[in-house]
């Protein structure tokens, strides 16, 4: 991160390309439930929000209203990028951003577009993120882990940190 980026550009330029995210919830029996959505953000606000559409026909709406504290997981195994994410979900209402977010791509899953009845959009304020970026290259972590196994002292590898986004 640079000394200019702010914790929202920096989570951006992490997962930005990783347009997948593991959305964690907890279900009605209490136990946790995970579901990969795509990411509709094409940048990160200084609001600290990320945007998924669903299907009203499945029950994640309906389970973020309940209990809205979600995690979010990205991993990019071909960098080492790895990025977990906490934040409060909630059903969003607003026309004018499901019109914004809405795309081909969502049109695929919702062909009634906007006026589709089962159209729904989640948001999440970010509460907190962290990530492993790791820089190195396999061969050199391997040459870390093994000398690490030789002498007892943890390998440091990449960059890990924890973001506020308060």
């Amino acid at each position: 991160m640079s000394k200019t980026d702010t914790p929202q550009e920096k989570l951006w330029h992490l997962i930005k390309d990783m347009k997948f995210a593991m959305f964690t919830h907890r279900h009605a029996d209490g136990k946790l439930h995970a579901h990969p959505l795509t990411t509709q953000n094409r940048a990160i606000d200084e609001k600290g929000m990320l945007y998924f559409f669903v299907s009203k026909a499945t029950e994640l709406g309906q389970r973020v209203q309940a209990d809205g504290n979600v995690g979010l997981s990205y991993g990019d195994p071909g960098k080492d990028t790895w990025v977990s994410i906490t934040g409060t979900a909630t059903v969003s209402e607003d026309r004018a951003l499901k019109e914004r977010l809405f795309n081909p791509m969502v049109k695929a899953w919702f062909p009634g577009g906007l006026e589709d009845p089962n159209l729904e959009l989640i948001e999440v304020h970010i509460d907190h993120a962290e990530y492993w970026d790791i820089h190195e290259s396999k061969m050199t972590q391997l040459l870390k882990m093994a000398t690490a196994a030789v002498t007892g002292t943890p390998p440091t590898m990449g960059d890990h940190k924890e973001l506020n986004m308060g």
